[in-house]
């Protein structure tokens, strides 16, 4: 084996590790809607309350072609569409603030929910 060959794997190898080490530090939190008139976010099997300020990963599960999951708060507004049913992964950077989940046509009937971002 060749030194250009060995260099060529370490250097694989190192950024394979990087992606796989950057993806871990990222604190991931999901978000569901549906099937019923339910709409919630976790990190892991909690309901988020508060948070701290960064960069985080959220998977939506869009569960019904009734609702929709739309996340409004400081430097962000995502959402899926109304008709969309499936799972999408946002990257958001969260900031200091209040954040509101909801589902946009029925957030009047009480589909919404709130979490605070602290500094």
């Amino acid at each position: 084996m060749s030194f250009k060959h060995i260099s060529l794997t370490l250097a694989v190898f190192a950024a394979f590790l990087f992606a796989a080490t950057a993806d871990a530090a990222t604190p991931k939190l999901t978000g569901e809607t549906g099937p019923g008139f339910s709409i919630e976010v976790k990190a892991g099997s909690k309901d988020v309350k508060i948070l701290k300020a960064g960069t985080y990963t959220i998977k939506v599960e869009d569960k019904s072609s009734i609702h929709n999951f739309h996340l409004i708060g400081p430097g962000v507004n995502k959402s899926t569409g109304i008709s969309f049913t499936g799972e999408v992964t946002w990257k958001v950077r969260l900031k200091a603030g209040k954040y509101t989940y909801q589902c946009d046509a029925h957030a009047f009937e009480g589909m919404k929910g709130t979490f605070k971002v602290t500094r």
